[in-house]
C-alpha cells in the first residue's frame, strides 16, 4: 500500500494544519501517511483522532525554517524535511509532501532522493487555471537560467505528467514566448522551438502569456525565471480581482442583492483559482514523487497535496519519466 511521507513541521501553519490535512487524507481516502517531526508534539495532535490508525510518526528533532534554503539540508540532517526525503530514498514511502521552504525541499529531493538518470535539472510545476480546465507550467522557479536541452526535458516530463496524472490525452505542449511565429523571441526560444518539433511530444508551437488562461495548450514550457513571474502575477491578479469585486458588491444595497444572485457562479470561479484545490507543485525529474505545497497551506491544501502525491505514485510517473530519459 502506498505511503506518503509528510514533513509535519514545514509550512506557516505547521504542525497543526499539516496534521489535520494528513488525518483527513487517512480518514476520507484511506491513505497511509508517515508524519516526520517532534514525536511528542505529533502524538498529541494525532492520537485518538479519526484516521489516526493509518498515521505513522517518525521522530525528527530539527526543523528547517521557512527562510532557510539549501544549506539547511546539510546542516540539519535530522530535520523533519530531510527525514521525510530519506524515507522516500529508502523505499519506506512512495512520495514526499512538504509545505516548507521551496529551496530546501528541492535541495532535499536532489541531494537525498537524487535525480532520475538522464535528467539535467529537476523542474517545479504548477497548475494554472484556464477557461477550459488547467494548464501545467514547467518550470516555475527551480531553474532561472536554462539551456535548450533542459527546456526540452521540461516539455517531455510535463507531457508525461499531464497524460498520466492529469489524464489528458496527447497533451498540447506550448513554448511561452513573446509571439507565435517561430522567428520570435531570444536565441534560447528559437533553438528550443526547433528541438521541440522533433521531441516526441504534441508540440503546438509558441504561445503568448494571454494564451495560457485561454486554454490554448495543456503544458506550458518556460525557464524558471519567467515561470515564477507569471505564477506570482497570476496569484496577485486573482487576489486583486476578488478584492475589487468584494468592495463593489458591498458598496450598496443593490450591489449586495446582485451579489446574492451571482454567488453560486462566483464561488465556482473562486474555486478554480484557489491553490488549495490543487494541493501543491510536483517536482519533476527526481527519483521519487515530490509535491511542494504552498507555504501558507491549510489542512485542505495538505489533504489535496497528499492525494496528488498518491496519484503520482500509482501512475508510475517516475518510471515514465525515467523511460523517456533513457531513450
Amino acid at each position: 500500500m502506498v505511503k506518503i511521507a509528510v514533513d509535519a513541521f514545514g509550512g506557516d501553519y505547521a504542525p497543526e494544519q499539516i496534521v489535520k490535512g494528513a488525518l483527513q487524507a487517512a480518514e476520507q481516502d484511506g491513505i497511509r501517511v508517515i508524519l516526520t517531526g517532534n514525536e511528542t508534539r505529533l502524538k498529541s495532535l494525532v492520537n485518538g483522532k479519526p484516521g489516526s490508525e493509518l498515521i505513522e510518526i517518525v521522530h525528527a528533532p530539527e526543523v528547517i525554517q521557512m527562510d532557510e534554503a539549501a544549506e539547511a539540508v546539510r546542516s540539519k540532517p535530522n530535520s523533519s524535511l530531510v527525514q521525510a526525503a530519506r524515507l522516500v530514498k529508502e523505499g519506506e514511502a512512495g512520495a514526499l509532501v512538504s509545505a516548507g521552504s521551496t529551496g530546501a525541499t528541492m535541495a532535499a529531493a536532489v541531494l537525498t532522493i537524487r535525480r532520475i538518470k538522464g535528467v539535467e535539472r529537476p523542474a517545479i510545476t504548477s497548475l494554472m487555471p484556464t477557461r477550459t480546465g488547467v494548464a501545467l507550467m514547467v518550470d516555475v522557479g527551480a531553474n532561472v537560467d536554462c539551456k535548450p536541452g533542459q527546456l526540452l526535458q521540461f516539455a517531455q516530463m510535463g507531457s508525461i505528467y499531464a497524460e498520466n496524472v492529469l489524464r489528458i490525452h496527447r497533451p498540447r505542449v506550448g513554448l511561452l514566448n513573446i509571439g507565435h511565429e517561430p522567428t520570435k523571441g531570444n536565441s534560447l526560444s528559437k533553438e528550443v522551438y526547433t528541438l521541440l518539433q522533433d521531441a516526441g511530444v504534441n508540440f503546438v508551437g509558441n504561445i503568448e502569456g494571454r494564451d495560457i488562461s485561454a486554454g490554448h495548450c495543456d503544458v506550458v514550457v518556460c525557464d524558471g525565471f519567467v515561470g515564477n513571474v507569471v505564477l506570482k502575477f497570476a496569484e496577485g491578479l486573482a487576489d486583486a480581482l476578488f478584492g475589487m469585486m468584494k468592495e463593489e458588491f458591498t458598496s450598496s444595497i443593490p450591489a449586495k442583492l446582485g451579489a446574492l444572485l451571482l454567488e453560486p457562479g462566483l464561488r465556482s470561479i473562486k474555486k478554480k483559482v484557489d491553490y488549495t484545490e490543487y494541493g501543491g507543485a510536483p517536482l519533476l525529474g527526481v527519483n521519487g514523487v515530490v509535491i511542494i505545497a504552498h507555504g501558507g497551506s491549510n489542512a485542505k491544501a495538505i489533504y489535496n497535496a497528499i492525494r496528488v502525491a498518491k496519484e503520482g505514485v500509482q501512475q508510475n510517473i517516475v518510471q515514465g519519466i525515467a523511460e523517456r530519459m533513457a531513450t
